[in-house]
């Protein structure tokens, strides 16, 4: 299953190449922002997860 920050990162890729081919500076321009936003909901998922890898192990430690 892929994530939604690789799915962004995917299509911002493929707008980016879009957008180079037909010197459509906006389309590629998107691309690059798809890219970066891409970006960050991995970080951000990325966090969440070690987050809850704490709290569970948190929650170990207590019994």
């Amino acid at each position: 299953m892929v994530d939604e920050g690789a799915k962004d990162k995917i299509k911002g890729k493929a707008k980016e190449a879009m957008g180079k081919m037909t010197g459509d500076r906006r389309k590629e321009t998107e691309g690059k922002m798809d890219q970066a936003k891409g970006q960050a909901k991995g970080a951000m998922s990325d966090a969440e997860k070690r987050a809850k890898g704490t709290k569970d192990s948190l929650r170990r430690d207590e019994h």
